[in-house]
């Protein structure tokens, strides 16, 4: 779906660690524009994830877009180096970064933000020259810092409308409060508790202490701590010991959470004193429920916590409460309302990664159980590269020894760890401790996502899941997932039978029983792949729309585009060109747009497959190499995209009449989707070496490899239009009779015997 006009996206870079634990400047726009990993259960645990500064060109490279970094001086270095590199590489990406300091790149333009602007000569005159207290409203209201003001005290204090009694004294606190926005919403807010003669006597007492102050601190900061520093001291006892616990929260907190983590002794009614913060201005609740404080009064209020001597109980109170969150959440996300807690974890995010941040030097175990209880969390939402780096220091902290009782939670940690992808010894290392407990258990995990983790990182030669009983557990969803991977490893090894589709009827039985949407999503695509090869296009298509569904609810883009392209080429088998341009047309837009590779590669090959149908060989091979291009640039793409590609370089080849290059591209795909043991795809590099055979004038070996291809995909007939074309040329080649025996010559070998055929057969004939 193409965007019109210029796309604007917030990022809020105030949340963002400085050392860089979850990721950096460069994670949080890619949070920011929606960029979540690869369909989950696609990618795995075997999938490494991209480098985000990487993932960021790849989507915005083509993007006409504005990006808005705010608060950037606490990582101003990351962020100048990642502005830097978008702007080289994404010509229509504009950048407006927010900080006290100048990132100092090229090309930057410094547009310093002056206070709203107030009298000249602060208290000593008014406009043109007159005394403040002579000035009318409408004189007053022709500054800015005096509009916000009234604004904001018509909104906590209904009916105030500014007259010129008051305008004196309203100029006058504007002007000592430098027009700073802020300083002025915090002062207009007391106007609910406080006359405006109070307001500005209070104001002047304050100030008076800001030559006292850090004379090295920029003026603008000193100011914003005296406001609310003076906000502070007008805070009861228990208002002020909730504010300074409330920082413990990132991104703010549900009640619950606050009433539990903040409650002690000297704070009775931890909801009375969030009320009278919200009333104060000090605190925003939102329609959640959520409480949130603004960034500059959380820094101020911080220091009064690490001032308390709470801030390690505290610490330890926050990390146990979203704890028990994830303890909860866990198996809800395998059931029906798995949306609902879905939305819920999205909220507390980052509050989970504060959490398991802090528990990583100091109670390493619980960051092990909150890795474990968040696996499958990040794997719906896409988030594991988010949660890598700290997975690895964790990881680190955690030493040779795996704490005892935590074998599971500590496969899990390994697991998460390698989203950030490769380039470590220690890598090495935790991969062969976590492999070790693997091959050593007798019974199935604790954590259900944990099996399937295991499977897509290990691979199904791994010796453990020659246990099932060791490795999957007897719960309804662990059972569904079984039955799901007998069905894949099954379709991938080429095997299009009846006893395939079975084990898929079983397993989408089971996700459908529990409301489990992503593992029915990803059901329902195999199974209509499957009925897609096997002739079934009607039955076919209602399976990739019900599965498109299901994953569009749950709002996994990547699982969708990749749903899309799958069925984009069963409208190609089924002849349907135009709905198959729509879908790869559409699967390609969206995944540039958010910067999918390997989905763009394999609706790049869609839409050469549908192209070269059209006769169109020029655009065809440029869709093909753009492919390949990518898969060489940066990432490995994924076997079946490569494959896909270089088939269709090859069918390019032999529209053109190069046998010779034709047999070279498909004897290439067929080395790569058999070095990936993927005979699906295998089956299609076959046919592709038919039709080579065919233009070179050997009909008996383009007759035989077809049989081969059909004996490889499990005995289906080729229903691809290429192939079906090609057996038409050899049949009025060499004639009905001696086509039907070569086919059937291949045809009727096994799967293994065929493939031995074609370490001779398919290669070029001396």
């Amino acid at each position: 779906m193409e965007r019109t006009g210029v796309e604007a996206r917030f990022v809020d870079l105030a949340v963002v660690s400085a050392d860089g634990a979850e990721g950096g400047a460069a994670e949080a726009v890619v949070g920011a524009l929606g960029l979540h990993d690869a369909g989950p259960l696609k990618g795995g645990g075997g999938r490494m994830r991209p480098d985000p500064v990487d993932r960021l060109v790849a989507a915005l490279a083509e993007r006409e877009a504005l990006l808005v970094l705010d608060n950037c001086e606490h990582v101003v270095a990351e962020t100048a180096q990642l502005v830097q590199r978008l702007l080289g590489a994404c010509r229509r990406v504009r950048v407006l970064a927010t900080s006290r300091e100048a990132l100092g790149i090229t090309g930057e333009s410094l547009w310093p933000l002056a206070p709203l602007a107030v009298p000249a000569g602060g208290e000593a005159g008014g406009p043109q020259g007159s005394a403040p207290g002579a000035v009318t409203a409408a004189e007053a209201l022709g500054f800015a810092a005096v509009r916000l003001f009234v604004d904001r005290a018509a909104a906590v204090r209904p009916g105030f409308a500014l007259g010129d009694a008051q305008a004196g004294s309203v100029l006058r606190v504007c002007a000592a409060l430098d027009g700073l926005p802020l300083a002025l919403e915090l002062a207009a807010a007391r106007l609910r508790s406080l006359p405006l003669a109070e307001v500005e006597a209070r104001l002047g007492d304050r100030f008076r202490l800001l030559g006292r102050g850090e004379r090295t601190a920029a003026p603008r900061h000193r100011t914003l701590r005296a406001v609310v520093e003076w906000s502070w001291d007008l805070l009861d006892k228990e208002e002020q010991a909730l504010a300074r616990r409330l920082t413990m929260f990132v991104g703010g907190a549900p009640l619950a959470a606050v009433e539990e983590v903040c409650a002690c002794d000297e704070l009775d009614d931890p909801l009375e004193a969030a009320v009278g913060l919200v009333d104060k201005s000090l605190v925003e609740v939102d329609e959640a429920g959520r409480y949130r404080m603004l960034e500059t009064v959380r820094e101020f209020c911080a220091e009064r916590l690490a001032e308390s001597g709470e801030e390690a109980r505290l610490r330890a109170a926050h990390a146990e409460w979203f704890l028990r969150l994830a303890a909860e959440a866990e198996p809800c996300l395998r059931r029906s309302e798995q949306l609902q807690w879905l939305r819920r974890l999205d909220a507390e995010h980052l509050n989970l990664l504060a959490a398991l941040r802090r528990s990583v030097t100091t109670v390493p175990e619980r960051g092990l159980r909150l890795v474990a209880l968040l696996s499958g969390y990040w794997l719906l939402r896409g988030l594991r590269g988010q949660a890598a780096p700290l997975a690895a220091e964790l990881l680190r902290s955690t030493g040779r020894r795996v704490p005892d009782g935590l074998d599971d939670e500590y496969v899990l940690c390994v697991l998460n760890a390698r989203a950030e992808g490769p380039g470590r010894s220690e890598q090495q290392e935790w991969w062969r401790r976590a492999q070790s407990i693997m091959a050593e258990r007798t019974a199935p995990p604790r954590y259900p996502y944990l099996s399937f983790l295991w499977a897509t990182a290990a691979g199904p030669t791994d010796a453990s899941l020659a246990r099932p009983e060791a490795h999957i557990g007897t719960d309804p969803w662990s059972q569904a997932l079984l039955r799901m991977g007998k069905g894949y490893l099954a379709l991938f090894g080429g095997d299009a039978g009846e006893a395939v589709e079975r084990e898929f009827d079983a397993a989408l039985r089971g996700f459908r029983d529990l409301g489990d949407r992503l593992g029915s999503a990803e059901t329902l695509d195999a199974a209509a792949t499957l009925a897609s090869r096997r002739g079934h296009h009607a039955r076919s298509l209602e399976l990739w729309e019900e599965g498109i569904a299901a994953a569009g609810e749950l709002g996994a883009v990547a699982a969708v585009v990749n749903m899309r392209c799958n069925r984009g080429y069963g409208l190609l088998r089924a002849g349907d060109l135009g709905a198959a341009r729509a879908d790869f047309t559409w699967a390609e837009s969206t995944a540039r747009r958010d910067g999918l590779r390997e989905e763009l590669g394999s609706a790049r090959c869609g839409l050469g497959d549908v192209t070269r149908l059209e006769s169109d060989l020029t655009t065809a091979r440029r869709l093909y190499e753009s492919a390949l291009h990518g898969a060489e640039a940066e990432l490995v793409f994924g076997q079946a995209t490569r494959v896909r590609a270089l088939v269709g370089l090859g069918r390019v080849a032999e529209a053109e009449g190069d046998a010779e290059g034709a047999l070279a591209r498909h004897r290439e795909a067929l080395d790569v989707s058999l070095s990936g043991g993927d005979l699906g795809e295998a089956a299609c590099a076959v046919e592709g070496l038919a039709g080579a055979a065919l233009l070179a004038g050997d009909g008996e070996r383009a007759g035989l490899l077809l049989g081969l291809g059909q004996a490889v995909r499990g005995g289906e007939p080729a229903r691809e239009q290429d192939a079906v074309r090609t057996a038409a040329g050899v049949r009025d080649l060499i004639g009905a009779r001696r086509f039907e025996q070569a086919l059937r010559r291949g045809a009727s070998m096994t799967a293994q015997a065929a493939l031995a055929e074609l370490g001779t057969v398919g290669r070029p004939a001396r």
